[in-house]
């Protein structure tokens, strides 16, 4: 499909697009917008270092390959806030996130980040959508980003298309670390998701949890953080499914298959409880 571009000359402020997907509570349309948003931007250097540091990420003078989502994040709550675009923001629920980095995410830009939304699909629950994410420097395309997002507002006529499944690889104990009760308030601070299930018990009571939940981007990125070695500095692909949520203050496991050009991991937690499933692969 073709996008209608708009660019930016900077990112928009986040607190106007909360109160605009705050007031927003209906499926307006059946389709998706085609249309895209872009901006060019620089790494705050201290913004990066506090990344890392709630991540776990070592400086080795790259990007962390999770970064360029917070970058993208302002221009992504744009998009989903538009009036073209069809299902209201909250309530939607990260299902997978999948990120290619092509090359070294090196420098510190200036960058173009871009945004749009494709791939309407049925799911058994609703349908689907990816928010597509990139990250351009001079060379061209560096990273690209793509999160499965589930709306349960809406249903379509069509059957789900069919999962892909993988073999199961051997797994071991990689790491294990505590996530504490406000890691969603401190890791909300750095991403700007503030999102209320991840801030406070009482907030995440009003949409359906016993307790507060960690952010799913925190968790792939801390994994990552973890896997370090296991995975190439570029020319790879990294994907994960969420399943349950880390419930806040809680204890997770890092089981992950032996360094290679492909592999696979998990996040557990207590008796096994699955919260997140992914693989990597050379590209």
């Amino acid at each position: 499909m073709a996008i209608d571009w708009l660019d930016l000359p900077t990112p928009p402020a986040l607190p106007g697009l909360f109160a605009r997907a705050a007031l927003r509570r209906r499926v307006s349309g059946r389709q998706l917008p085609e249309i895209g948003l872009r901006s060019s931007l620089s790494v705050d250097p201290k913004h990066l270092a506090r990344y890392r540091q709630i991540c776990g990420f070592t400086d080795d003078g790259l990007l962390p390959a999770t970064y360029p989502h917070l970058l993208a994040f302002a221009l992504q709550m744009r998009l989903l806030t538009n009036r073209r675009f069809p299902f209201p923001l909250l309530g939607l629920v990260h299902l997978e996130n999948h990120i290619r980095v092509l090359r070294p995410l090196g420098g510190m830009g200036p960058f173009t980040v871009s945004v749009e939304v494709q791939g309407l699909q049925a799911h058994e629950k609703g349908v689907t959508f990816s928010l597509i994410n990139r990250l351009h420097d001079q060379l061209g395309l560096l990273w690209e980003g793509d999160s499965r997002i589930l709306c349960r507002a809406l249903r379509l006529d069509s059957a789900p298309p069919t999962q892909e499944t993988e073999q199961d690889l051997p797994l071991h104990e990689l790491a294990q670390w505590q996530a504490p009760a406000d890691i969603g308030r401190r890791y909300a601070r750095i991403a700007g998701d503030y999102n209320p299930i991840h801030l406070y018990a009482a907030s995440a009571r009003l949409f359906g949890f016993p307790s507060a939940i960690a952010h799913g981007l925190w968790n792939k990125a801390r994994a990552l953080a973890e896997l370090g070695e296991h995975l190439p500095a570029a020319g790879h692909a990294v994907r994960v499914q969420f399943h349950k949520p880390v419930r806040l203050p809680g204890t997770v496991q890092l089981l992950a298959s032996a360094p290679a050009s492909q592999g696979q991991f998990q996040l557990q937690g207590r008796e096994g409880l699955l919260h997140m499933r992914g693989s990597w692969r050379a590209l």
